[in-house]
């Protein structure tokens, strides 16, 4: 049976059912997975709290010391899981991205902060300004923009790619 949360088994990248169990993910959660590699290649992965927006840029603050930031300074490619650790394995659909994250700095560094503060205070969390992600403070603002991004439907064994185009239909 094909419902909004179970695409079927022919889905495909601009499926709009996809594209909305992707959007549902993404909003639901508010921790991704964010596996880096060093400059040898050894993994890393790491929960980050994250603001996203249009469901393809994805925003979290780290300390520029952390290991999975220090990776990001030698290898910018990174992959990133968004998933609810909290139902049954085969009820548990996923978001698959990748793509080169970076320090957010210069002219960029107003709207990418007000996106992650504006989703930080919805959760009744702090405010967000530039001069907390600037030096003298410590923590910084990493952004990535998905390359590809791929959704695994609940109940599903197969990731299945899912455009830009599909995603931003309701984006934020």
């Amino acid at each position: 049976m094909t419902t909004r949360n179970h695409p079927g088994p022919n889905a495909a990248a601009g499926d709009p059912e996809l594209a909305a169990v992707a959007r549902q993910i993404i909003d639901a959660n508010r921790y991704l997975v964010l596996g880096t590699a060093d400059q040898h290649g050894v993994p890393w992965v790491s929960p980050v709290w994250y603001a996203h927006a249009g469901y393809r840029e994805f925003l979290w603050v780290s300390d520029p010391q952390a290991r999975h930031s220090r990776n990001i300074e030698a290898r910018p490619q990174v992959s990133i899981v968004i998933f609810d650790s909290s139902v049954p394995p085969d009820a548990a659909p996923a978001v698959y991205l990748s793509g080169a994250a970076h320090v957010v700095t210069g002219s960029g560094l107003e709207k990418s902060i007000e996106i992650y503060s504006r989703r930080s205070q919805e959760q009744g969390l702090p405010e967000w300004a530039p001069a907390d992600v600037r030096a003298p403070a410590r923590p910084r603002l990493y952004r990535v923009v998905a390359a590809e991004q791929f959704v695994l439907p609940a109940g599903g064994n197969a990731r299945i790619p899912v455009n830009a185009e599909s995603l931003a239909g309701n984006g934020r």
